[in-house]
């Protein structure tokens, strides 16, 4: 993977890109979960980059892409725009795991022509009838509650959340290494602060898988996904033997419903 930059007023933004010998290939567009970074999806890098063109990178505030100012989805779905122009790509299928599901949903409101496909990896919709009061208020207590705990304990209490296996565990402690409790404790404010700011009703009009672990219990999100699969049809598949990060937990089933979309839908 070739490593790239691209700039804003907001900061630097770091991508890795793996271009296929076929300049007509597809591209997949990786985008991790809150407090990881690009390394979430190395084994679908691996897999994909094959017979794809294949991109992950670092959403701001994260990884590489940070120090960042003035965070929105709006702003990430920018960034975003300007690797893929960049790139001279002009339409890609969107992969994003958990809040990197958010960033994906915005740029398809924001630039819904040059969408293919989204695959949500235990995400959660865009959508304001989806979330009660209560989820309302218990999202905006996540940064004080955050602070509440041992750096220690916080980092492993994260790991141990979005993860069933040790590799998954692993995977997720390493991403997190980098981070200081205050800068963890803020990039967790700031990203669910934006959501709640930025949530709005979608419509899409390309394919959408939604994945699931079957262990996943981070917050609400199983419940968020079948609401989701009920109210829009979108189909759900169930990662078994997987937790939130359930394309980290099990990417060889998980490739391998991917790849089946992908297939389904002719985009290869």
């Amino acid at each position: 993977m070739l490593e790239k930059i691209i700039t804003s007023p907001r900061g630097t933004v770091s991508y890795w890109i793996a271009r296929h010998q076929d300049p007509k290939a597809i591209c997949l567009v990786f985008t991790h979960g809150l407090t990881a970074n690009h390394r979430m999806f190395d084994h679908q890098v691996a897999s994909f980059r094959k017979h794809y063109t294949v991109i992950s990178w670092d959403l701001p505030l994260h990884g590489a892409s940070r120090p960042y100012t003035d965070f929105s989805f709006h702003h990430a779905a920018a960034d975003l725009d300007a690797i893929l122009n960049q790139e001279k790509i002009p339409a890609a299928v969107l992969i994003g795991q958990s809040l990197g599901g958010y960033a994906c949903q915005q740029y398809a409101l924001d630039f819904p022509d040059k969408v293919l496909a989204f695959v949500g990896v235990d995400t959660s919709p865009f959508g304001p009838s989806y979330y009660s009061r209560s989820d309302r208020f218990w999202v905006r207590q996540v940064e004080w509650l955050s602070r509440c705990y041992p750096h220690d304990k916080l980092v492993t209490a994260i790991a141990k959340g979005a993860t069933h296996t040790k590799r998954g565990f692993d995977n997720m402690m390493a991403m997190l290494a980098p981070y200081g409790k205050a800068e963890l404790c803020r990039i967790m404010g700031t990203a669910y602060t934006s959501f709640l700011r930025e949530n709005c009703d979608t419509a899409f009009d390309f394919p959408v898988l939604l994945t699931l672990g079957e262990y996943d219990r981070f917050g609400k999100v199983p419940q968020y996904n079948w609401a989701w699969t009920a109210k829009t049809g979108y189909p759900l598949k169930i990662i078994p033997g997987a937790g939130h990060n359930a394309n980290v937990d099990n990417p060889v089933v998980f490739n391998a419903v991917v790849e089946d979309f992908l297939d389904s839908h002719h985009l290869v």
